[in-house]
């Protein structure tokens, strides 16, 4: 497994990193037994970055995640944990919490649930707009200074929002989504980081199984699953994008690589300091996922794929436009 580095302050990582967020929440029905397998199959591949959120699952992705990592050395994963969110016990969103006082309380609960002294990269979901970023950053500063987190990352926050942490306290890197289907980034958030020195972790890389060569216009899907309130999985967009995925798929198989394998070796091609989340669930999914760590994509490669996929050309919004316009990535 190749490494990379997160931005100038940040730790060395994979260069594929998992996101465990379906493990427990969000995707519809889990297996616990095929996500720690997925999860050990992934350690002993050389994945060490390793993402969760205290949201996930309402606490469940995190135990998940000490019970994956029982026996292992944990000095050799990179845990990255998200807070804030706040959800009621029906699991609906009440919107976020990023005080000073809840950044401390929340990462008492994480450590605890992961069985650790400390959290590698601890950064808020999204941005709180009754918070000031300053007095987020400067209560995981101290955080930092106390020994509990490594490193300090952001979430779906936009150019100046990262300016302005930047200034309080050296910020690892940007999760962010980024994909072929959604270049948002590219215009002021990635230069800006790069700028700063700033890395970004990219998730979304398979648009939640869209680009995965593996969805049909006719999978349906539960009330559990939050795709079947996402824009590109309905009506016309769904035919829109889907027809885009077969535009890939053509190009992928004239050099014997996957739909899903061309779309995360896009990704991962667009900077040494960009590092994909893939979401696999399944052993079969990582498998196929981590064929694309070890890819060399030529310039002609990467030409074809953008010339099948290009920018804008996703159909329909990447989120609902109630939660889009609450992200400050979309300022």
């Amino acid at each position: 497994m190749k490494i990379r580095t997160l931005g100038a302050t940040g730790p060395r990582v994979s260069a594929l990193g998992l996101g465990l967020m379906g493990m427990s929440d969000f995707y519809g029905p889990t297996d616990e037994g095929e996500s720690l397998a997925t999860i050990h199959a992934a350690l002993d591949a050389g994945v060490t970055l390793l993402d969760t959120g205290d949201f996930y699952g309402m606490g469940r992705n995190e135990l998940l995640l000490r019970e994956a990592l029982r026996g292992r050395d944990r000095d050799s994963v990179t845990i990255s944990v998200k807070f804030g969110a706040q959800r009621d016990p029906a699991g609906n969103w009440l919107g976020y919490d990023a005080r000073p006082a809840a950044v401390k309380t929340a990462l008492a609960y994480s450590l605890n649930r992961l069985g650790t002294d400390y959290i590698d990269i601890y950064r808020p979901a999204r941005l709180d707009p009754s918070v000031p970023i300053e007095e987020t950053v400067g209560a995981i500063a101290e955080l930092v200074q106390a020994g509990y987190v490594r490193h300090i990352g952001l979430s779906e926050v936009g150019a100046a929002t990262l300016r302005r942490a930047q200034a309080v306290h050296p910020i690892a890197d940007l999760q962010i989504e980024y994909s072929l289907l959604y270049r948002g980034i590219e215009k002021e958030i990635l230069p800006t980081a790069r700028e700063l020195g700033i890395g970004v972790t990219a998730y979304g890389v398979l648009t939640r199984g869209l680009l995965s060569g593996h969805w049909t216009a006719g999978r349906e899907l539960t009330a559990a699953d939050f795709r079947a309130a996402g824009p590109r999985f309905q009506g016309e967009h769904l035919e829109r994008n889907l027809a885009l995925v077969e535009a890939l798929r053509k190009i992928a198989a004239q050099r014997n690589i996957t739909v899903a394998q061309a779309a995360i070796g896009w990704v991962a091609s667009r900077g040494e300091d960009i590092v994909p989340l893939v979401g696999a669930r399944r052993r079969d999914r990582l498998a196929e996922a981590l064929g694309a760590a070890d890819l060399a994509l030529a310039e002609q490669d990467l030409a074809a794929i953008e010339a099948a996929v290009p920018a804008g050309a996703a159909s329909g919004e990447r989120y609902p436009v109630g939660q889009l316009h609450s992200l400050d990535s979309e300022g």
